[in-house]
C-alpha cells in the first residue's frame, strides 16, 4: 500500500512545477499540430501524408533490424523531403501566413469557414442560368469549392471576385466568349475564377458518350471534395459530379435540391426545426402547468 501511495505522490509531483509559460508552450505546440492536421484534411494531400508516415515507419524498421544501407538512404530522403514538403504545400502555407498577418486573427485559431448568405443566392442563380443554358444547349462547367482549396485550378484561369449572377454565367459560357471553355470556380458563394483548367478523370470505365467537359468535372470531384455542375453542349443535359460519381439528366428542380443538400450545412437546415421543437416543448409544459392549476 505504501508503495502505491509513493508512486501516486511521485506521479503528481511531476505536475507541480508547471507554470503559465509551460501552459503557453503546450498550447503553441498543440496549435501547430492542429494546423498541420487541418492543412492535410482540407487539401488533396492525404495520400502524401500517408506516404510520409510509411517512410517514417520504414526508417524505424531499418533501425530495429539494423538495415544500415536502407537507413542511410531513407535518412537522406527525409532531409531533402523537408524542402520538398515546403514546395508541395506552398499554397496552403501561404494562406496560413496570410491569415496570421491579417487583422482577423480569430480565423487562424478557428480554422472554420462559415457559409455566407451569398451561397443561397449562388445556388438560385446557378439553377436559373443552367435552366436557360440547358434549353439553348450551351456547355457549362461550374465547380463549387468546399473544404479542399482549389488555388491551383484558379491560377490556370482568370481570377475574379464577384457574386454569382445568372446573366453573368450565361455571358461567360456563351460559345464566343473568351472564358467559355474553362470552368467557373465558386468559393463561399462568390465567383473566384473563370476559364480555369481542371484535371481529367483517370477512370477508364467512363462512357464514351462523355466529352472533355464531363471528364474534367469528374476528375475535379475525384481529386477534391468539390461539387461540379455540368451542362452538355451536345444534348443540353444537366449533370452533377460528386466524389467521382456523375449524376446525369437532372431536372432544374433536382439540380437545386442536390446543390442544397451538398453545399448547405445540415446545422443550418436543422436550426428552424430545433427551435420549433423547443418551443413546442415549452408550450407543452406551460399547458400541463395550467391544467394542473385548474
Amino acid at each position: 500500500m505504501e508503495q502505491i501511495v509513493r508512486v501516486v505522490e511521485q506521479f503528481f509531483s511531476n505536475f507541480s512545477p508547471i507554470g503559465i509559460t509551460d501552459i503557453i508552450d503546450i498550447a503553441i505546440v498543440a496549435f501547430v499540430i492542429y494546423k498541420i492536421i487541418y492543412l492535410v484534411r482540407t487539401s488533396s494531400s492525404g495520400k502524401v501524408f500517408r506516404g510520409i508516415l510509411l517512410i517514417i515507419g520504414a526508417l524505424w524498421l531499418s533501425v530495429v533490424f539494423h538495415l544500415y544501407t536502407v537507413n542511410f538512404f531513407i535518412s537522406r530522403l527525409l532531409e531533402w523531403g523537408v524542402l520538398a514538403l515546403v514546395v508541395l504545400f506552398q499554397p496552403e502555407l501561404r494562406k496560413l501566413l496570410e491569415q496570421v498577418g491579417s487583422s482577423n486573427i480569430g480565423k487562424v485559431f478557428s480554422g472554420h469557414r462559415s457559409v455566407p448568405d451569398e451561397l443561397e443566392n449562388a445556388i438560385t442563380q446557378t439553377v436559373e442560368a443552367y435552366t436557360a443554358l440547358s434549353k439553348s444547349k450551351t456547355g457549362a462547367l461550374m465547380v463549387f469549392e468546399r473544404e479542399n482549396m482549389l488555388d491551383e485550378p484558379i491560377r490556370t484561369g482568370t481570377s475574379l471576385d464577384c457574386a454569382v449572377n445568372a446573366e453573368l454565367l450565361k455571358n461567360i459560357f456563351w460559345n464566343k466568349a473568351p472564358l467559355h471553355d474553362g470552368a467557373v470556380i465558386v468559393r463561399d458563394g462568390r465567383i473566384v475564377g473563370a476559364g480555369c483548367m481542371l484535371p481529367m478523370s483517370g477512370n477508364v470505365n467512363l462512357s464514351r458518350e462523355l466529352g472533355m467537359r464531363h471528364r474534367a468535372g469528374i476528375g475535379a470531384s475525384e481529386q477534391t471534395d468539390a461539387v461540379v455542375a455540368i451542362v452538355s453542349e451536345e444534348t443540353g443535359s444537366i449533370s452533377v459530379a460528386v466524389n467521382g460519381m456523375l449524376k446525369r439528366h437532372l431536372a432544374p428542380e433536382t439540380l437545386e435540391r442536390l446543390l442544397r443538400n451538398e453545399l448547405v450545412p445540415e446545422e443550418k437546415e436543422e436550426d428552424p426545426s430545433l427551435l420549433k421543437k423547443l418551443s413546442a416543448q415549452l408550450r407543452g409544459k406551460k399547458e400541463a402547468t395550467t391544467d394542473g392549476e385548474k
